[in-house]
């Protein structure tokens, strides 16, 4: 093993909260390093969104026998294509498993970055309908903290991301500090204003609020509406923490960024009751190292966060850092998603869009919020959009040549309109994962075991989705209404929640307040294990208003001489 090097903070993951981690720490004059367990990248060579599709060998579809041999599971999330698969891990390197009968489907990006570069960019705030729901309605453990506590580093970080959206006043969900909204086209403007008469103004059509510029910040371009966002984006238009989060760190030059450093487990000190740092093997030469520091950040993801606490083994904690009290790995939690409906909206044929906007329409959640209502609890948003049948038709129509091209692009199709919602799921204890006793992946590192499974509040809701759906676009205006139900397993919507929850109390969870371990008060949990249920709004701005928070609060601490 080599020597061990010392900084003030450790942060574990480069992503959505392992950037903001990074930037908050050094800002604050804290020397970091940031342990990534993949490699580095390039956005001038790695980043491939306007690369075409006669410039690929496959003409951008998959190349079905690599994905087949290395990415079997990752194949399935759609940016893991003939390019995109850079950016997903080898299943067969990072293996997990599940019980037969309880698939799950995790998607995994190892690299600078981490899934901040493909993710979909849609950032809502939560409101206390969210986090006061489970003290209301018994379900999970009452969060210790409600929205006053948290809004303003929601505003902290909606002022450096960028966030485009429109203001609606709407208490479920707050307004936040926006730059101006996309456009909707004619047939999502028709659409909200029918809707909102319909329903007495209850449910609310907007654009979707999206972490994509329409105006310049520092070193980032406004979007220019090229489309495949997935694959990178070399004028910095929507956040990641290559473009924005990390550079900031850098800036300071108080940060260490290591690629290729598998973290295997947090460290223990068991005369100070405090986490002493971590057991790092390099990813390409399997050499190990341990790295201390006064603060230990994991921002790893949820499940990886929580995988690397359970193999943080030590006499103290044999069955884990943090596990204490056996919440560990429990209330496990995805968003259960895509159920709605579609229709086809008369007119508007001498409408047509520019370019390929980045972002769709959203709907506020109206159920549950005022009235209760009588099949389940909590409840959903919806996403979706219009459009036209354009050129990408041509992919299953016959033809070739400058006249099939020119009927493709002039005489356009009619218009449609849908949405799909996207649902809360309530904590379950028996949600949960553990340690594989046997399989472990390319560095010797035991394998999360995840059993995690969708129940009859979550399948009641589904139903819900696609019947509030289709009323919504009949008073919209639009003729063949259809439903669509969804049969995505858990994790496939890639919001995997839970895990080492927060907690007003020690025996109820695995963080206080501040995201720290109630078992090592220098070691916080920042990433979507921390979250002790899952609102109906995308995680990511709640990641990163609660890791600034946390960040801001340890230097605090250490500051007081109480770290």
């Amino acid at each position: 093993m080599t020597g061990v090097t010392k900084f003030d903070a450790i942060v574990v993951g480069s992503g959505i909260s392992g950037g903001w981690a990074a930037k908050e720490l050094c800002e604050r004059g804290l020397s970091t390093i940031v342990l990534e367990a993949g490699g580095p990248i390039d956005p001038a060579k790695d980043y491939v969104e306007h690369v075409q599709p006669y410039e690929m060998q496959f003409r951008g579809w998959p190349d079905r026998a690599l994905l087949q041999r290395d990415y079997p599971i990752q194949r399935e999330c759609y940016p893991c294509d003939e390019l995109g698969h850079k950016f997903f891990v080898k299943d067969h390197e990072n293996p997990y498993t599940n019980p037969a009968d309880a698939p799950f489907k995790w998607f995994r990006g190892r690299h600078v970055g981490g899934r901040s570069i493909m993710w979909g960019r849609q950032v809502y705030r939560w409101s206390d309908l969210d986090f006061e729901a489970n003290a209301k309605d018994g379900h999970g453990n009452d969060w210790p903290i409600r929205y006053a506590d948290i809004a303003p580093w929601y505003s902290h970080v909606e002022r450096f991301i960028g966030v485009s959206g429109a203001p609606e006043g709407l208490a479920q969900l707050p307004d936040g500090e926006f730059q101006p909204p996309m456009a909707m086209t004619a047939v999502e403007r028709q659409g909200r204003e029918k809707i909102l008469t319909a329903f007495g103004g209850e449910r609310v059509l907007t654009i979707g609020r999206v972490a994509i510029l329409t105006k310049a910040l520092p070193g980032r371009l406004p979007c220019h509406y090229c489309g495949p966002c997935e694959k990178g984006c070399v004028t910095h238009s929507y956040f990641n923490s290559i473009g924005s989060t990390l550079p900031a760190a850098q800036k300071t030059g108080k940060l260490t960024l290591r690629p290729n450093s598998v973290v295997a487990e947090v460290l223990y000190d068991a005369k100070r009751g405090r986490a002493r740092g971590v057991r790092v093997i390099d990813g390409l030469t399997m050499q190990e190292t341990e790295y201390e520091a006064r603060v230990v950040f994991l921002c790893a993801s949820a499940i990886e966060s929580t995988r690397i606490l359970l193999n943080s083994r030590s006499g103290r904690f044999p069955d884990g850092l943090g596990n204490s009290t056996g919440v560990l790995g429990r209330y496990v939690m995805d968003h259960h998603y895509g159920s709605g409906a579609s229709g086809n909206m008369p007119g508007f044929t001498d409408r047509r869009t520019t370019g390929r906007r980045p972002n769709g329409i959203y709907i506020a959640r109206f159920r549950n919020v005022k009235t209760q209502q009588p099949d389940f609890l909590r409840g959903y948003g919806m996403q979706g959009g219009s459009g036209r049948s354009g050129w990408g038709r041509g992919a299953s129509m016959p033809g070739y040549g400058a006249e099939f091209k020119r009927t493709l692009i002039e005489e356009m199709g009619g218009w449609t309109l849908g949405a799909s919602g996207w649902g809360e799921t309530l904590p379950h204890e028996d949600n949960r994962v553990t340690l594989d006793p046997t399989v472990k992946d390319k560095w010797g590192i035991p394998a999360a075991r995840i059993d995690v499974r969708w129940r009859e509040n979550e399948l009641a809701m589904d139903k819900d989705m696609m019947s509030a759906c289709a009323e919504m676009l009949d008073a919209a205006g639009c003729t063949d209404v259809h439903t669509h139900g969804s049969n995505h397993p858990p994790g496939h919507c890639i919001h995997e929640m839970g895990g080492a929850r927060m907690s007003r109390k020690p025996a109820d969870g695995v963080l206080n307040e501040w995201n720290q371990a109630w078992d090592a008060k220098n070691l916080f949990v920042t990433d979507g294990a921390c979250m002790a249920s899952t609102a109906c709004q995308n995680p990511s701005i709640t990641y990163m208003a609660i890791t600034a928070r946390a960040a801001a609060h340890a230097v605090e601490e250490m500051n007081r001489g109480s770290l």
